[in-house]
C-alpha cells in the first residue's frame, strides 16, 4: 500500500510530465466540464487537435465558453470542417443546472464517447449552495457524481455502436494527504457532517477530502459496472498546477515547483485515450504520470473499502432525491 507526506508529493513534482498522447477521434463526441480556463481548457485543445465530431465544452458563462470556443479554434490541428465546437451551459454549485444539462444531452440524441468531469473549485471561506451544501463538497463531488451517473446512458450508448467511452473524474495526489477521521465516518451521513460550517473553514483540508471522494467515487462506480462492461471509468492526477483554481491554497511552492496547465491537461488527456492495450487495468484506475498507480493506503485498506462503499451509499441517498432519472440508471448499472 502507498501512503505519502507533503515532502513525497513535492518530489513527484520533479517529475517531467511525458508528451501529450495522440488518438483518432474521428466521428467521436467529447465532453469537458471546467473547459474555458485552465486544465480543462488546455485538455480542450489537445483534444480539438484530434478531430472528433464534436467537442462540448461545458462551463458557467456562456460568454467565457464561447471566448474559449475561439481560442481552441486557433489551435493548431483543428478542422473546422471535422469538429463542431459546442459551448454548453453548466453550473455545478446548482443541481438544477446539471439536471438540465442531462435533460439537453436525452433531448439531442448523441451519444458521448468521452466525458472528462475536470471543473472544481477551491473557496477560500465557506460558502453555501442555492442547495443549501458546502460549495466544495457540492462541486467536487456531489455535482460530479450527479453529471456522471445522468450521462451514463449516453456513454453507454456510444459502446453498444462500438465505441470504447471512458468517463474521466479529475482527481488529485492531495487524496494521499486526505483526513475523513471518525467524526465524519460515525455520522449518519458523512456528507452532511463534511458540509457544516465548523467555524475554521480550511481549504488545504477540505480540496484533498474532496478529491478523496473522487477517488472512491470513481472506484465504486466501476466495480458496480463490473468487467465485462466495455465502459472505462477512471481518474486522473494532473499533478499541482499553476492556475485559477489553485489561488486560495497556501502553498509556497507554487510558482517554484507547479507544472503549466498545459502539463496537467496530459494527464487527462491520457486518462481519456491512453493505455489502449491496457483497458481492463484501466477500470476503476488512478491515473498519475501518464500510468496506472496505487492510490493512498487509505483506498487501498480494509476501512478505506468500507469508507468506499459509505461514499456510494450516501451520495445516491442524496442523488436519488434530486431526481428519479438516477435510480432508474443505477438499477439498470
Amino acid at each position: 500500500m502507498v501512503k505519502k507526506t507533503f515532502d513525497d508529493l513535492r518530489k513527484d513534482q520533479d517529475i517531467i510530465p511525458p508528451p501529450v498522447v495522440t488518438a483518432n477521434l474521428t466521428g467521436k463526441t467529447v465532453v469537458i466540464t471546467g473547459a474555458n480556463v485552465g486544465l480543462g481548457f488546455e485538455a480542450a485543445k489537445h483534444f480539438a487537435s484530434m478531430k472528433p465530431a464534436r467537442l462540448i465544452i461545458a462551463c458557467r458563462s456562456q460568454e467565457k465558453g464561447e471566448n474559449a470556443l475561439k481560442e481552441i479554434q486557433a489551435t493548431a490541428g483543428f478542422d473546422s470542417e471535422k469538429t463542431k465546437l459546442e459551448p454548453w451551459i453548466l453550473d455545478l454549485a446548482s443541481f438544477s443546472s446539471v439536471i438540465d444539462f442531462g435533460d439537453r444531452f436525452e433531448k439531442d440524441g448523441g451519444n458521448i464517447d468521452i466525458l472528462v468531469c475536470n471543473a472544481a473549485v477551491i473557496p477560500n471561506t465557506y460558502q453555501s449552495t442555492v442547495d443549501g451544501w458546502e460549495e466544495l463538497l457540492q462541486v467536487n463531488h456531489l455535482s460530479t457524481a450527479l453529471l456522471s451517473l445522468l450521462l451514463l446512458p449516453r456513454l453507454k450508448a456510444a459502446a453498444s455502436n462500438g465505441s470504447t467511452p471512458r468517463l474521466v473524474v479529475v482527481a488529485s495526489n492531495m487524496h494521499y494527504v486526505a483526513d475523513i477521521g471518525p467524526e465524519v465516518t460515525s455520522s449518519q451521513n458523512i456528507f452532511n457532517k463534511l458540509s457544516q460550517d465548523s467555524g475554521t473553514y480550511n481549504p488545504d483540508v477540505r480540496y484533498p477530502n474532496s478529491k478523496l471522494l473522487n477517488v472512491f467515487f470513481t472506484r465504486a462506480l466501476a466495480s458496480r459496472l463490473g468487467a465485462s462492461s466495455p465502459l472505462v471509468v477512471n481518474c486522473a492526477n494532473p499533478g499541482y498546477c499553476k492556475s485559477e483554481l489553485a489561488r486560495n491554497v497556501n502553498n509556497d511552492s507554487q510558482g517554484l515547483l507547479a507544472y503549466t496547465t498545459e502539463e496537467g491537461s496530459r494527464q487527462l488527456v491520457w486518462a481519456a485515450v491512453g493505455g489502449e492495450d491496457q483497458r481492463d487495468e484501466l477500470k476503476g484506475a488512478y491515473i498519475s504520470s501518464s500510468q496506472i498507480n496505487e492510490p493512498s493506503d487509505v483506498v487501498l485498506g480494509e476501512e478505506g473499502k468500507v469508507l468506499e462503499g459509505r461514499v456510494w451509499d450516501d451520495t445516491m441517498k442524496i442523488l436519488f432525491k434530486l431526481s428519479p432519472k438516477v435510480a432508474e440508471i443505477v438499477g439498470r448499472i
